[in-house]
């Protein structure tokens, strides 16, 4: 028998398309959990919201970039010359840059679909 659904107090930000984010979505849901799901590329965050992300994660924004079938390399974003808030600006207009999935706990201890650090 499936668990119990609990209240919400997960939010992923999620893209159907990629296997790891719906394997993250379904070991959510395997624990009784319903969390909020954000198609982050229909709905992309703000630049405030990734900022507040990156700030819970405890990572710098290059933590959190993705570089494969992405604009990465066509933007020229290896380059040392951008500034933290170029590259938040950068996620914030493209947002398939941004490593998916990204998952927020009550704890407000959030962590991205891959290992980090």
């Amino acid at each position: 028998m499936a668990p119990a659904r609990r209240a919400s107090t997960v939010t992923i930000w999620h893209n159907p398309k990629c296997a790891t984010s719906r394997k993250v979505l379904a070991l959510i849901r395997a624990q009784g959990i319903a969390p909020t799901v954000v198609e982050y590329l229909k709905n992309p965050p703000s630049a405030a919201e990734i900022r507040t992300m990156l700030k819970d994660m405890g990572i710098a924004p290059r933590g959190l970039l993705r570089r494969r079938g992405t604009p990465y390399d066509e933007l020229g974003l290896d380059s040392p010359k951008w500034a933290d808030a170029d590259l938040i600006a950068a996620m914030a207009r493209h947002p398939i840059l941004i490593e998916r999935p990204v998952v927020r706990t009550r704890k407000g201890a959030p962590c991205a679909g891959r290992r980090i650090g």
